[in-house]
């Protein structure tokens, strides 16, 4: 990404709550409710507990006129524990229905907690289906540092972005990074839109309506926040890079720069950042640039970065492609590990620049340091504020240090191992962890195990110290 109370409930509510504590059958209940939340230290309330997600099917069908989105969702879990009801977030949509393994579900909403009760408990281990149909007008989101996320108008369609919790405006589901699944997504859209995704397009096809249906397929683990789905009059332009990793992009109308800009150099910048890093982690890469205004960040979300009009700088597009690795390919284990996102894609910005004529990685560590702004224009931010891996709360999880600070305790590290077994670390992290989460605790012990050095000091000092930080060895 790019650096940016419940009420009470009604009596008709509360019997529906009570029935979900009682079995169907007067039999005694064997299992037990899965959790509401999974204590993620900032979001709390965000994912579920009791069940992992293999799969999402979301078949949604969108109309830019009136602004309405109906869903289906199908939603293929394993149960971690014996279950007599399960929770899914979920915000704004009216709930149509919920059917459990075929059969209808009791359910009740609080807040953005739709609970689920099957008509049989789930035993541990079962793989089970949950069919969730839902309509309404979608809102968006304001997250606790102000900017907005989840379903949001454009002018003439819509776009969904989702960090941290902002999918569940859109679609029912276990929203928290730690639980990763695959994903299909199928879109109708009246005749002369548009509709993009993550993964690649199976099909695009015609209705009975003379609507247009799109089919996007997404086999790799995915994070829910970066799921996207984008609705409007695009011009598509697809192709592959010289290595030949697929590309397929949308441009708004009106933001025809990014033909000419940074986001024209997109195959090069695949291909250099696989160099760097390794394989590219997904079946194809590209980008969404949705109408100027429409957002005020980037979003790194899966295969296909969202920007609000033409990225002007290659570093925002190399911060987002980098994304791909570190965020979505190894996603963190709670968000209180965002610095492992945004840390490493910062870096790629300062690798990106070393290796095209531009300052160094050591000259972009020296002016944060000295706050030389000439070097970069970013350095006179207070990037000392708070350790990278300990934010004062949610509201902070993308302030400056998590970027800068978060790319200078990489440099530390390269300073301290040099640049052999720093790229052998970086590169190694991605392929080890590949499309799966990790801790800055799997982090720190995985750096000192390849690289063979105590890096204790660098930890206590550049990512967990609460002092600003000194100029290190050159």
């Amino acid at each position: 990404m790019e650096l940016r109370a419940l009420s009470r409930l009604a009596a008709p509510a509360v019997a529906a709550l009570l029935a979900l504590t009682t079995g169907c059958t007067g039999e005694t209940v064997q299992g037990r409710p899965g959790a509401s939340g999974l204590r993620d230290p900032y979001f709390p309330r965000a994912g579920n507990g009791g069940y992992q997600v293999d799969h999402y099917a979301l078949d949604l069908d969108y109309d830019p006129a009136d602004g309405q989105l109906r869903g289906t969702a199908v939603i293929t879990a394993r149960a971690e524990q014996a279950l007599s009801s399960f929770n899914l977030d979920f915000s704004g949509l009216q709930v149509e229905g919920v059917t459990v393994q075929g059969a209808g579900a009791r359910y009740n909403r609080t807040g953005t907690e739709l609970t689920v009760r099957p008509a049989e408990d789930l035993e541990k281990g079962e793989v089970f289906r949950t069919r969730v149909d839902y309509s309404g007008k979608p809102k968006s989101l304001t997250d606790p540092d102000g900017a907005k996320e989840g379903w949001i108008a454009t002018d003439d369609g819509a776009v969904a972005v989702g960090e941290p919790v902002g999918s569940m405006t859109w679609f029912p589901g276990n929203h928290h990074p730690a639980d990763k699944a695959a994903y299909d997504i199928t879109i109708t859209v009246p005749r002369g839109y548009e509709a993009v995704s993550n993964g690649e397009l199976r099909s695009r096809t015609e209705d009975a309506d003379g609507r247009t249906v799109f089919a996007w397929h997404s086999p790799e683990p995915m994070a829910s926040y970066l799921a996207t789905a984008a609705v409007g009059r695009y011009r598509v332009t697809t192709g592959r890079t010289p290595t030949g990793t697929g590309l397929y992009s949308v441009v708004a109308p009106g933001e025809e720069a990014a033909d000419t800009g940074p986001l024209a150099r997109l195959p090069e910048m695949v291909d250099w950042s696989a160099g760097r890093f390794g394989p590219y982690p997904f079946a194809t890469a590209g980008a969404i640039v949705v109408p100027a205004g429409t957002l005020t960040y980037a979003l790194e979300t899966q295969g296909r970065p969202v920007y609000s009009g033409a990225p002007k700088d290659a570093e925002l597009v190399v911060h987002e492609l980098a994304h791909q690795w570190f965020g979505n390919s190894v996603s963190p284990k709670s968000w209180k590990d965002i610095w492992l996102n945004e840390g490493f894609a910062t870096y790629a910005e300062w690798l990106w620049a070393e290796d095209h004529g531009g300052p160094s990685a050591q000259q972009h560590f020296e002016a944060f340091l000295s706050g030389d702004t000439d070097v970069d224009k970013d350095a006179g931010v207070d990037w000392y504020a708070f350790p990278p891996a300990s934010p004062p709360g949610p509201e902070e999880i993308t302030a400056a240090p998590v970027y800068y600070r978060g790319a200078m305790v990489l440099h530390r590290i390269r300073q301290e191992v040099g640049d052999e077994k720093f790229f052998a670390l970086v590169r190694g992290w991605a392929a080890d962890h590949r499309h799966g989460n990790a801790s800055t605790a799997d982090f720190t012990a995985y750096a000192e195990e390849k690289t063979g050095r105590d890096l204790k000091k660098v930890w206590d000092v550049w990512l967990y110290g609460k002092d600003r930080p000194k100029q290190g060895p050159k």
